[in-house]
């Protein structure tokens, strides 16, 4: 008696492939986005105008964005391929090795632009009384 088993999706296996193509440029990424936030801090030491910080500061957002895209399709690829399809699968992914580091990593880029977000980029600030 042979039991069904269900073939992975054909969508699986394409997103699969993708994560894992983009993955591929997530050292890099990283580093772009190590090297925006140290230009971010520089803006930042330095007494600029706010558009010059407000300018350092949406260059690191976007570089943390591409590194967490990035970071997030490892940590799908990294699940492996069945995970796309099942959430049972994506949990036991989780719960590998591989699957919590990119799990944290994914959760501390979250985190760091988050933060950027709130505190990084300067606003334009108006004096009191003034209206818009």
């Amino acid at each position: 008696m042979a039991f069904f088993r269900p073939r992975v999706s054909r969508e699986a296996e394409v997103r699969y492939h993708a994560d894992q193509e983009v993955g591929k440029s997530f050292p890099e990424l990283l580093e772009r986005a190590r090297a925006a936030e140290a230009a971010l801090r520089q803006v930042q030491a330095t007494s600029s105008s706010a558009e010059e910080r407000r300018a350092a500061g949406l260059v690191f957002d976007r570089a943390l964005t591409e590194a967490l895209r990035a970071a997030e399709a490892n940590q799908r690829a990294t699940f492996g391929v069945k995970a796309y399809d099942d959430r049972i699968r994506r949990r036991k992914g989780r719960a590998t090795p591989k699957g919590a580091a990119w799990t944290t990593e994914v959760e501390r880029l979250r985190t760091l632009r988050e933060q950027n977000r709130l505190t990084g980029i300067a606003r334009d600030v108006l004096p009191i009384g003034t209206a818009h």
